[in-house]
């Protein structure tokens, strides 16, 4: 008998993979053992070749829903293994390729679904059902590898029916680690006024707060969530007071979606269970949940927790996360308690420890295929593939909003969880902490920190901080936006980045935002530019676009035409009118930008649409919403292109000009709204044709947060593609400044590479 070694690389591991491996072997009657071995999955088998390629071809179409498999080879080797086949427990990480394989939380599947609603069950109703197929993954782990003894389930000792199942191959919960019931497991306790009720009543006392108008803190996967009735519109507004949260949408579960199409309907239902962007569901929720947007975001349960309060409620919730703006989410119970109080009123808690804060994921879909607005739950920390092997383990510390951090090492990168804005020290510490933890996990000792080129950040602060300047490594914003696109897309020559985003520092020390580089992974070149504005004010001109409208009025690169000077200046007091004036006149803290998303925000400010912003990103969002209400096709608006110190720069002044002459005349906001985007799209796709038949080259990756607009990124590629180039977007990396760490670490690995 032949002896074969079967290596199965991709999300292999935590995903119920050594047993699902198991059974078809053994229904193969085949010999041989499957271990856990680093991030892979090694199968070592003996039998014929032809039964051999039966196996391979059962783990490409029947693995577990779970699994993403990548690659698997098969080599002969010299000797067979012992009659049986058997499962081999884990052995310590092999960290020399990447990293060792650190499963993402997984959503309730099906059969968990099943027992948890049969009376006849012993999981009857028990919050905390999993088998290999879910549950928690990453949020419950202490060390790798993934067994129970290293999680925070290791204080739960098994009864004796959960171990007989964790102990058997054949049980579908063979090695699932976080395996409990309500004789052995984590159990719910219910706090309010001082009071506990546990178990059972506690579930049904969280579910009559909510349906009483009451705002609940429940303890999930990655932290804790704010939940209330999404119906009831007294509720909604009395949350976003207290969470001190104006304007920025919340996300709603709902046990199901309606009219979502094929690809939003298959990323609802993955088991990563991401919050989805969708329009046109709005039907019976309360006004607040997404003020004057088109589109809400939506997700299914992700718990046996979740599914059980939907179950008794009947309704949809607004689940958001566990935390005032801008602070980290509360994953402790004490600190939960403290800094919870003021808005919640009562806590739905249980007694098993959370390791890891992960916020819910979002994504949304373009150009036909799912796109990662938020890396977190479900899909961080499960690693991608860098173009260029990095020779030295390395951290990349991301930006300043949106923050992500990642580590790389050899042909892996691993980006951490979404953590938010790094603008305060509870945040960077938040930051500090998840990154020491992954790369405790990993063994990961980065010789190498990446960084973003701007001073003031925090993340640049940090790695200032923890490595002297010859184990540091600057990488632009804007190159490392587009570096992400190219890399998870596998771009292997130079290539054309349409960079567009609110504000990155240039290498020219001026700040960047409307950019085209020719690019590769280890540097790039600036072709072209949006024309500038200057911020009135700085930072505060990005919370308030109607000082950025002011700047594109009175102060831009580009003169206006003679002609109407409408709003903002109508809606403002006079004496800050004057003042904003005299410092755009006289250059006071009013730095000019090249900034496509800073042009958004002034047009926004200029039809009346956000003259001021609740959260980053608004009147941007307010302006494609007002877009896609247009009627008809609008007439179009002129634009030019300029070449300025061997540039080519978009002149937006005749867009502008005709836009306020057109407003004066009477002609709708939405009208306008999407007239502006599509000179914006005839605008890039002319730069990218010209700049295509100057260099050669024709793939154009488009990045930045702007590029998360669905009328830009969907019909600039449609565009791009009928001018004969190749256009390509962001995918599991987010386009925003969430991506940028990716960026960073590509870029680094590159340069490392090249120096080495």
């Amino acid at each position: 008998m032949t002896g074969w070694s079967v290596r199965v690389r991709g999300t292999v591991q935590g995903v119920g993979f050594r047993p699902f491996v198991h059974r078809v072997a053994t229904d193969l009657r085949l010999d041989g053992v499957v271990s856990n071995v680093g991030g892979d999955v090694l199968i070592e088998v003996g039998g014929t070749e032809a039964a051999v390629h039966r196996l391979v071809e059962a783990l490409r179409e029947q693995a577990p829903a779970a699994a993403d498999i990548g690659e698997i080879t098969v080599v002969p080797v010299a000797s067979a293994p012992a009659p049986g086949f058997r499962v081999a427990p884990s052995a310590d990480a092999d960290v020399s390729r990447g990293f060792a394989g650190l499963p993402a939380d997984l959503a309730t599947c099906d059969d968990c679904l099943r027992e948890l609603y049969d009376p006849a069950d012993r999981r009857y109703r028990y919050p905390f059902i999993n088998c290999t197929a879910c549950g928690p993954r990453a949020t419950i782990v202490d060390d790798l590898p993934y067994d129970r003894m290293r999680t925070a389930m290791a204080g739960f000792v098994m009864c004796p029916d959960c171990a007989a199942e964790y102990h058997d191959p054949a049980d579908r919960r063979y090695h699932a680690e976080p395996i409990a019931c309500p004789a052995c497991g984590p159990r719910l306790a219910w706090h309010e006024h001082g009071r506990r009720t546990d178990g059972e009543r506690a579930l049904t006392a969280a579910a009559a707060a909510v349906a009483a108008g009451r705002i609940v803190a429940l303890k999930g996967l990655g932290g804790y969530q704010l939940i209330c009735d999404a119906t009831a519109p007294a509720a909604v507004e009395r949350l976003r007071e207290r969470k001190r949260r104006p304007t920025k949408p919340f996300a709603v579960m709902a046990h199901d979606v309606v009219g979502a199409d094929t690809v939003a309907s298959a990323a609802l239902r993955s088991p990563a269970r991401p919050v989805v962007l969708l329009a046109g569901v709005r039907a019976g929720l309360a006004p607040a949940v997404a003020p004057g947007l088109d589109r809400t975001g939506l997700f299914l349960p992700a718990t046996p927790l979740h599914h059980l309060l939907l179950g008794l409620l009947g309704r949809p919730l607004v689940v958001t996360s566990g935390n005032r703006a801008d602070e980290p989410i509360a994953i402790d119970d004490a600190d939960a308690a403290e800094r919870l109080a003021g808005i919640a009123d009562g806590f739905l808690s249980h007694d098993r420890p959370i390791r890891a804060r992960y916020d819910d994921s979002v994504v949304q879909v373009i150009d036909g295929a799912p796109r990662l607005v938020r890396r977190a739950r479900g899909y961080a920390p499960r690693p991608l593939d860098l173009p260029i092997p990095a020779p030295r383990p390395l951290l990349a510390v991301g930006g300043h909003l949106k923050h992500t951090f990642t580590l790389a090492r050899g042909g892996r990168a691993l980006i951490g969880p979404h953590g938010g804005d790094l603008a305060d020290a509870d945040v960077l510490a938040a930051f500090q902490a998840t990154e020491a933890q992954l790369s405790r996990l990993h063994r990961c000792r980065p010789e190498v920190v990446a960084h973003d080129l701007h001073p003031g950040y925090l993340s640049t602060a940090y790695a200032r901080e923890v490595a002297p300047p010859a184990r540091r490594l600057a990488v632009q914003h804007h190159h490392a936006h587009v570096v992400s696109c190219a890399a998870e897309n596998g771009v292997e020559g130079p290539f054309l980045g349409v960079a567009y985003d609110g504000l990155g520092l240039g290498d020219d020390g001026r700040l960047w935002g409307g950019e085209l580089l020719l690019a590769t992974y280890t540097g790039f070149r600036r072709l072209a530019r949006f024309g500038t504005a200057p911020l009135p004010g700085g930072e505060a001109a990005v919370r308030h676009p109607a000082r950025m409208a002011l700047g594109y009025l009175y102060g831009g690169e580009f003169p206006l035409p003679a002609g109407p000077r409408p709003a903002p200046a109508a809606r403002m007091p006079a004496a800050d009118l004057g003042r904003l004036r005299r410092m755009i006149e006289r250059g006071v803290r009013s730095p000019h930008a090249s900034s496509a998303g800073r042009f958004l925000d002034a047009t926004a400010s200029l039809l009346g649409l956000c003259d001021d912003a609740g959260y980053e990103g608004e009147a941007a969002i307010r302006l494609e919403t007002a877009a896609h209400r247009a009627v008809g096709t609008p007439e179009p608006l002129p634009w030019r292109i300029v070449r300025r110190g061997g540039l080519s720069v978009y002149d937006w002044s005749g867009t502008l000009g005709a836009l306020l002459r057109r407003q004066a005349d009477g002609e709708p906001a939405a009208a306008l709204a999407a007239a502006v985007h599509r000179a914006v799209i005839d605008v890039t796709v002319a730069l990218c044709a010209r700049a295509a038949e100057q260099t050669g080259v024709s793939a154009v990756c488009l990045s930045g947060g702007c590029l998360q607009s669905r009328i830009l990124a969907g019909e600039l590629t449609r565009d791009l593609r009928a001018a004969g180039l190749t256009a390509l977007l962001n995918r599991e990396v987010p386009a925003n400044d969430g991506g940028i760490s990716y960026g960073q670490a590509v870029v680094a690995a590159a340069r490392l590479a090249e120096g080495s």
